[in-house]
């Protein structure tokens, strides 16, 4: 999770950060950052909250420089602490580098055991402080930039989406599986954009190029973008859920649409687990395109059983169960009059811990619903993350020692079905085997310790 965003023109780009990290709010809400390079040095600003608290009008008129990097976070590793919150920033030989990554290493504590060895001292506990060091060693080496993010692609394990600003130029890269989002962008006035999500271009009118390739190095310069295919795996490992929950519908990942592998999800999963109905609403917002495919296909009307507050944050990625549960009553009200007395078919995007679902189902039942059949437009979640996704252990997955059955007991369905995982493979368009489904296998592309592993081989380019 986190989303990050970096540009170059010949505009101020604090404002610019501003609205992208705005677009991006729904990758992370517990903190924001932007960095920017004035000409000598960086400017800088970040903070616990949402970006419209850490920033005011004030604040981003104090920005001078043209080329910046930003951040928002929803903390996975290294915990919800404030030297956590990103850009990072090294300083070293009379260069300056800035840091914001979107990912999670699974080697993180043996690369800062390595390190400290050496001798450096971290100041965080953060996987993207451990990124900017090995970055940062390799140019104080004096090697290039494309070498030291070279070394970096082989010396790092996991997710990454990377961007970074070296005394004001801008660049960036992707893990070699590209497991998590990334994109460029080229705006009106002639800059260019990187950023997790194509939406984020589309809010500030910038025209989206293409997406990062896995294991590519980027560079902004002066003509441009000069890229670079440095590590090249034999195939990605997009990840799954990115397509099911956490990108914006109107995002384009990897070429693919978001809300059209939501919309088919859910017409296949109407073919696969029919019910016999008076209406399908969505649980608002990411059930919402899998419910518009399901009632499609289905030909059950459409109909809202639930109406999402607006000014809150997706329950989701709050940081404790106990704030799961009240966002859940703060963020969803039933129809009365929609659901009284009927059959409604709530689809949703997935089951992680249960306790929300059951939460939903109970306000449709205290608002009169006789019957509510709960389908989910991903398989049932059994096995952790470990590449970004807050999955941390099996203990917490409601579905990892509970059978489907069991499940609809516990959250208080009248019937709950699950779209297939091969059905979810066909709507996002995509070979199985581009994608991680480690949360729904047990199966992961690279080594984790302890766990299954079907490890993609690797090839390295030199220019």
């Amino acid at each position: 999770m986190c989303g990050i965003a970096g540009t170059s023109d010949t505009i101020l780009a604090a404002p610019v950060l501003y609205h992208l990290l705005h677009a991006l709010q729904h990758r992370g809400q517990e903190s924001a950052g932007i960095f920017v390079w004035d000409g000598t040095s960086v400017q800088k600003q970040k903070g616990y909250g949402l970006v419209s608290e850490v920033f005011s009008d004030a604040d981003l008129k104090r920005f001078t420089g043209t080329v910046g990097i930003g951040h928002v976070r929803y903390p996975t590793t290294g915990g919800s602490k404030p030297e956590n919150i990103q850009p990072f920033h090294f300083l070293f030989r009379g260069h300056s580098l800035s840091v914001v990554h979107n990912g999670n290493l699974v080697n993180t504590e043996a690369l800062r055991d390595e390190y400290a060895g050496h001798g450096v001292t971290f100041s965080s506990t953060s996987d993207t402080e451990v990124i900017g060091t090995v970055l940062a060693g390799e140019l104080v080496k004096g090697k290039s930039l494309e070498d030291a993010v070279l070394f970096a692609l082989q010396k790092l394990s996991g997710s990454y989406s990377v961007i970074c600003m070296l005394d004001g130029q801008l660049f960036g890269f992707r893990d070699p599986l590209g497991i998590k989002p990334f994109c460029m962008g080229k705006t009106k006035t002639g800059g260019y954009i990187l950023a997790s999500e194509s939406a984020a271009l589309d809010a500030v009118g910038a025209e989206l190029l293409r997406d990062v390739r896995p294991g590519e190095f980027v560079l902004v310069g002066t003509d441009g973008i000069v890229s670079s295919q440095l590590v090249k795996a034999e195939s990605p490992a997009h990840c799954i859920f990115e397509y099911i929950y956490f990108a914006r519908p109107d995002s384009i990942l990897d070429g693919v649409p978001v809300y059209d592998v939501r919309r088919k999800t859910g017409e296949i999963l109407a073919r696969e687990s029919f019910a016999d109905a008076e209406m399908v609403s969505p649980v608002p917002d990411s059930g919402t395109a899998s419910a518009v495919g399901f009632a499609k296909q289905s030909g059950i009307p459409f109909r809202e059983a639930l109406i999402k507050n607006r000014y809150t944050g997706r329950t989701f990625i709050l940081p404790s169960q106990e704030k799961r549960e009240l966002g859940v009553r703060m963020k969803l009200n039933p129809i009365r009059s929609h659901v009284r007395n009927r059959s409604v078919i709530l689809v949703d995007d997935s089951i992680v811990r249960g306790t929300t679902a059951k939460r939903i189902l109970s306000l449709v039942r205290d608002f009169g619903a006789e019957e509510i059949h709960l389908r989910i437009a991903s398989p049932p979640v059994i096995a952790p993350c470990y590449l970004g996704t807050d999955f941390p252990t099996r203990e917490e997955l409601i579905s990892s020692a509970k059978t489907v059955d069991e499940v609809r007991d516990t959250i208080g369905a009248s019937t709950l079905a699950h779209v297939s995982l091969s059905g979810l493979v066909e709507a996002s368009g995509l070979p199985k085997e581009y994608l991680c489904l480690g949360c729904l296998t047990g199966v992961y592309p690279l080594e984790i310790a302890g766990e299954i592993c079907e490890k993609k081989k690797m090839c390295v380019y030199r220019r």
